[in-house]
């Protein structure tokens, strides 16, 4: 027998796989070990298994949970379990609260009382990308974490604004932290985990899947106070989050986008249905800041309202959405984040990503900014689309990703 409790935790985990009723595991037994050292007849007995789960209960090994934690020490990655202090407390109000997390970064952030989920679309438009940035960049500032899920689109705006914004973020993914999932997204976990945490359920090796990525936003939802979505269409993976939020108790807030855009038609009946639309950073903050006196400062967003109202203009029978400031104070302009690019991509593709802005750049500003052949620029756009890094619009228009 081992005296490192968090093998005993591994192995359970291992054995009961995600989303298993671990509250009521532990309303019968109190530890991990308990349950390792009680073998197959009290685990019958106890009632808490199913006949599949004691199956697997007999065929998980400690060794195999030993060889896990040896990985995880090798990396530097913590192994966090609802023993440790580092535990994120909102997680164990969950019936299915996770019974390990594996964590590369900043452990404290796990523990701040203020958290906020953002998520949304992977293919966000300029306008969700925006969005999510700003949000994200004024939670950070109050003194908010922000929590999503490491993917394109939404997910990296949040990220990046709540790091532009001085603050900690977290990462919940849906695979290993060994995994090489979203390769080129690599760049954004690296800053990640040295401005806040990855944070995963999955053993480190455990591929990227399908079905892990619905378990997992029960984590992202599970962690954080509230959920905000921004951008999601009407079959968005992040109505699961949102759904999940309900369940939980917590908190559900939308940003209201185009109404003829299906891309918003989820936030939009998000709104419908009860969500608190949100405006600003104070939409949201608001909501906590008696609850947790002390924990955000939000002097700093009183004045800017942080994030810019959405105004519907019609003209000539097409909305366009415009962004005006209540107190007219000019706008810093957004930073433009870019990636470092992939080895082997030559000077042209180097060239031809700085042409590309945050907001839809069309093919012909590209080639007046490049100034090479246009099938050289256009194989190199397509390189970069191949690479995630960019995409390709309406109106032969590329944005950043």
């Amino acid at each position: 027998m081992t005296s490192d409790e968090r093998i005993y935790w591994i192995w359970l985990q291992n054995a009961l796989g995600p989303r298993a009723n671990t509250k009521r595991v532990f309303g019968f037994f109190e530890r991990a070990r308990d349950i390792f050292d009680a073998g197959s007849l009290e685990w019958r007995l106890s009632g808490v298994f199913t006949p599949k789960q004691i199956g697997r209960l007999e065929n998980s090994s400690a060794e195999e949970a030993q060889a896990i934690l040896d990985t995880c020490e090798k990396n530097a990655w913590a192994v966090i379990t609802p023993e440790s202090d580092l535990y994120p407390p909102l997680l164990k109000e969950l019936q299915d609260f996770p019974l390990v997390l594996y964590v590369r970064g900043d452990l404290s952030c796990l523990r701040d009382k203020v958290s906020i989920a953002i998520v949304g679309t992977r293919q966000a438009s300029a306008y969700g990308t925006e969005v999510s940035f700003r949000l994200s960049k004024s939670f950070a500032e109050a003194g908010a974490v922000v929590v999503s899920g490491g993917a394109l689109g939404v997910d990296s705006a949040a990220h990046d604004g709540a790091m532009q914004g001085g603050g900690k973020t977290v990462a919940v993914m849906g695979c290993g932290l060994a995994s090489n999932y979203l390769s080129t997204n690599k760049g954004l976990r690296d800053k990640i985990a040295k401005n806040g945490a990855v944070v995963s359920e999955y053993p480190p090796d455990t591929p990227a899947s399908g079905s892990n990525f619905p378990i997992r936003n029960r984590l992202i939802s599970g962690m954080s106070l509230g959920t905000l979505v921004i951008e999601a269409g009407e079959r968005s993976g992040s109505l699961i989050t949102a759904n999940f939020a309900l369940d939980q108790g917590r908190g559900v807030f939308a940003v209201a986008g185009d109404i003829i855009n299906s891309s918003f038609t989820g936030a939009h009946k998000l709104i419908r249905d009860g969500a608190k639309p949100v405006f600003s950073a104070l939409d949201v903050l608001d909501e906590y800041k008696d609850i947790y006196p002390g924990a955000l400062d939000l002097s700093a967003l009183a004045s800017l309202s942080s994030v810019k109202k959405v105004n519907a203009k019609v003209d000539g029978g097409r909305v366009e959405k415009a962004l005006s400031n209540k107190s007219q104070a000019p706008a810093s302009p957004r930073p433009v984040l870019r990636r470092k690019l992939p080895e082997g991509l030559g000077d042209i593709e180097h060239k031809v990503y700085e042409a590309v802005g945050v907001d839809p750049t069309h093919i012909d500003d590209i080639f007046r900014a490049c100034k090479d052949s246009p099938p050289l620029i256009i194989t190199a756009l397509t390189q970069l689309e191949l690479f995630g890094l960019i995409r390709l619009t309406d109106g032969k228009r590329y944005m950043l990703i």
